[in-house]
């Protein structure tokens, strides 16, 4: 079984994967790396892919998910109010200026 082969998922972790990675895309994240943390995130709460089996299951550890959650906007939460609206209006003005290049 070649790296990267998903084979041994199963339809839940696949759909679980797919949610998560959505949400990051919807982030801004690309498609790659939300692809790639996406998948790490369903490893650490499921013991990556199942085999089948009576009794071979583990439960799952939702905490990684919870921590992903907690951790945003850390970073703008220790910033002063002045350096948001610095942030904010130097953004505003990259757009402004794409916009009119496009």
């Amino acid at each position: 079984m070649p790296r990267g082969d998903k084979s041994s998922y199963t339809d839940k972790q696949k759909r679980e994967a797919e949610h998560i990675e959505e949400g990051y895309e919807k982030r801004g994240t690309s498609k790659g790396e939300a692809e790639r943390r996406a998948w790490a995130t369903v490893n650490k709460e499921t013991g990556g892919g199942k085999k089948s089996g009576s009794g071979r299951g583990s439960p799952e550890n939702h905490a990684p998910s919870r921590k992903g959650g907690r951790l945003g906007g850390a970073a703008a939460a220790s910033r002063t109010a002045a350096e948001r609206s610095a942030s904010a209006k130097k953004g505003a003005a990259t757009r402004k200026r794409n916009a009119q290049a496009h």
